[in-house]
């Protein structure tokens, strides 16, 4: 009796497996994504990544612009689902999407959000890991996807939201060359404001480009230091990357990550030169 239910036990636990699968690949949004655990050297720790192909991929010999969410864990779901939508009304390109995800919500249990995205804070000792997150992302991550996917180095794009949107002005402000694009929802700033209004790479002039949007109804602690830094580089004379600031009309600090990613990619690409023959 006892080996008997054993066997079915991993009968059940062989048909429940099925069917998450099955029902997994009925979410046609998010177009059966693939999924990699990557195990960092550079941070020893692993990340969940999340992969979303176009529907025309395995059809398609070209590279597609590739954009990296992160807190990939909230925002894959969320935003490679909209991309579909996006995509029905042909607002946006054809993209590879990757989600950098922890896993969990909690530091406890592995997500280390605070240090990664972050620079260093007077206040918080666990602050200022983004310069090895950023390696690990150069050195890691981005070689891993554009072998093994037709991701175009060209056309990278960042997507953070909050403290990921802190990670992504460290990344235009400190090697604006790794992404092309840049889209940064709500930036939290408020520990560490004066970093942010130095330009710490030594590069005068990209190609890449730089979206910020805060929303008006955000909490004040993250939309004054967000207006701050919007203040402070749309009046330089001189930038290293082409810059468009948003205020989301109405938009909290949790609700604008859709409106900001929609409006940045429109932004991306509607200013996007022609090519040339």
């Amino acid at each position: 009796m006892k080996h008997l239910f054993i066997a079915l036990s991993g009968v059940l636990i062989a048909l429940f497996a099925n069917a998450q699968a099955d029902e997994f690949e009925h979410l046609q949004s998010l177009n059966n994504p693939a999924y990699h655990l990557v195990e960092s050297e550079t941070l020893e720790r692993s990340f969940h990544i999340y992969v979303r192909l176009p529907d025309n991929y395995d059809a398609s010999e070209r590279d597609y612009p590739t954009i990296y969410l992160l807190d990939g864990g909230i925002t894959f779901p969320l935003l490679a689902g909209y991309f579909k939508y996006l995509s029905l009304g042909r607002e946006v390109p054809d993209a590879v999407i990757v989600g950098i995800a922890y896993g969990s919500d909690n530091f406890e249990t592995g997500n280390l959000r605070g240090t990664d995205f972050t620079a260093a804070a007077p206040d918080r000792d666990h602050y200022g890991g983004a310069p090895r997150f950023q390696n690990f992302l150069k050195s890691e991550l981005l070689p891993f996807i554009e072998k093994d996917y037709r991701s175009d180095p060209t056309r990278r794009i960042i997507f953070g939201q909050s403290l990921g949107g802190q990670f992504v002005l460290y990344s235009a402000l400190t090697k604006p060359e790794l992404f092309w694009g840049h889209i940064a929802s709500n930036p939290a700033l408020h520990r560490n404001l004066p970093f942010f209004l130095e330009n710490h790479s030594s590069l005068k002039s990209s190609s890449s480009r730089v979206f910020v949007s805060s929303g008006s109804n955000d909490n004040e602690r993250f939309r004054t230091p967000a207006l701050a830094w919007i203040n402070h580089w749309s009046t330089q004379s001189e930038l290293p990357w082409a810059l468009k600031t948003v205020t989301l009309v109405g938009e909290t600090h949790f609700s604008a990550a859709p409106a900001a990613f929609r409006t940045g990619m429109r932004w991306l690409f509607e200013t996007e030169p022609p090519e040339t023959e």
